[in-house]
């Protein structure tokens, strides 16, 4: 799981910001930055995530889950990367043993 994790990773660090609608723009910002920073926690700290972050991604999950449907394509596909990075983290931290 982990080498999928590097993987999308890798490929969301290379991709360039898409255009999103200006009303959720801000909120679709900081879930970028939030997952963003709970992957870098993961890949630096043994492949662990401490229980604050695990709500915190379930959290951004979720609002991901309801934002992208209003997403077009480019957009979409940035943050459907991003949805699946926290499902990879949060799968990992379940079989850590944290809910």
């Amino acid at each position: 799981m982990t080498e999928e994790i590097v993987s999308l990773w890798r490929a969301h660090q290379q991709a360039a910001l898409p255009d999103v609608p200006r009303e959720s723009e801000g909120e679709l910002l900081v879930l970028d930055e939030v997952i963003g920073g709970c992957v870098v926690f993961y890949l630096e700290s043994g492949q662990r995530l401490d229980p604050i972050r695990v709500v915190i991604l379930e959290d951004c999950r979720a609002d991901l889950e309801r934002l992208l449907p209003d997403l077009e394509e480019a957009a979409a596909t940035y943050f459907t990367r991003l949805r699946i990075l926290a499902k990879l983290l949060l799968a990992g931290a379940a079989a850590e043993g944290h809910p």
